[in-house]
């Protein structure tokens, strides 16, 4: 018997092709069993087995053999095995990442929202528009997305100027939220129905003044408005920009708005 096939990494892992484990359970327990040793023999480290939701069944066959759950995704669950007990397996995805836009009109009015679905009681909770980056996106293209679709505002991103990081997010994960500046290209509001509850121009002095802003978004604008900060960059020896994605300091010298 043949172990399954594999390919390995650069790290001492090795990863069974999905597409050729046995549908039957027996059949594929059979191979497991051979494969684990087979590998353990060569000196393999980890083996990472991803099993596709087509081939689910094989899923208790694999826990019985030892294999602890790695992570879901859509399509496939991914489980790992250490054949050395001091094998190291890197954690899955930690953290959620959104973006917030900061987008001043020359009237100097702030667009904001208030969320359709918040916490009940009080007022509006006016914050700014936002959410949370698409698998491959870029913070620059994900703001200027998300501003559009819950707005209808078009923008242009102007720069990168704070963030925000903490623990005990959702599912127990940790969030990354970047604050972005963007000027408008247009005015013309039309608000996403199925989100947004209100979205309007608000003149950045009441925004920055009133007493029903929590404490953070005023922060975070008067930053936004107050400092240069940092623009997308291009770096030396990462020529693919579909996949880098650079920020650094912008021209000296810069005049706050504010």
């Amino acid at each position: 018997m043949q172990p399954l096939e594999a390919t390995p990494d650069a790290f001492k892992g090795i990863a069974p092709n999905p597409e050729r484990f046995p549908e039957d359970p027996v059949a594929f327990s059979d191979s497991l069993s051979h494969s684990l040793d087979a590998w353990r023999a060569d000196g393999f480290r980890v083996v990472w087995l991803r099993i596709p939701v087509s081939k689910a069944d094989l899923v208790p066959v694999a826990v019985k053999k030892g294999f602890s759950f790695h992570h879901a995704e859509e399509g496939y669950l991914q489980l790992t095995i250490k054949l050395v007990d001091d094998a190291y397996v890197p954690n899955h995805a930690t953290h959620y990442i959104g973006v917030g836009g900061v987008v001043l009109s020359q009237a100097r009015e702030l667009l904001v929202v208030s969320e359709r679905y918040r916490r009940r009681g009080g007022g509006p909770a006016y914050k700014l528009p936002g959410g949370a980056l698409q698998p491959g996106e870029h913070l620059v293209d994900a703001v200027v997305r998300e501003i559009l679709e819950e707005t209808g505002v078009k923008t242009e991103f102007e720069a990168l100027v704070c963030f925000r990081h903490w623990h005990g997010y959702r599912f127990g994960k940790s969030d990354i939220y970047f604050v972005c500046r963007l000027s408008p290209l247009s005015l013309e509001i039309t608000a996403q129905e199925s989100e947004i509850a209100e979205c309007l121009w608000m003149p950045v002095a009441d925004f920055l003044g009133s007493e029903d802003i929590s404490p953070f978004n005023k922060r975070i604008v008067s930053v936004a408005l107050d400092h240069p900060g940092v623009v997308p960059s291009v770096m030396d020896g990462y020529g693919a920009p579909d996949r880098y994605e650079f920020f650094m300091p912008g021209e000296p010298g810069r005049q706050p708005l504010l």
